[in-house]
């Protein structure tokens, strides 16, 4: 059993959030998703982001509404 059998990558999260991994990023790096950085990549602790899989409600971004 690997230590990093505990974390998921941005990758894995984004499925598990069905996000875009940018989203993510954007996350993480806001603090708003607890998880450590390594160099260039983030890892998120599993129950972590159970936890926040479980609150977490994605916004729709910006659209242009069409004028018909």
């Amino acid at each position: 059993m690997s230590i990093l059998d505990n974390y998921f990558s941005i990758l894995e999260a984004s499925r598990k959030l069905k996000v875009h991994p940018e989203t993510v990023k954007r996350l993480c790096r806001q603090g708003d998703l607890p998880a450590d950085k390594i160099r260039n990549t983030w890892l998120i602790k599993k129950d972590t982001l159970d936890n926040f899989a479980g609150t977490y409600n994605p916004k729709q971004g910006a659209r242009r509404k069409l004028i018909k």
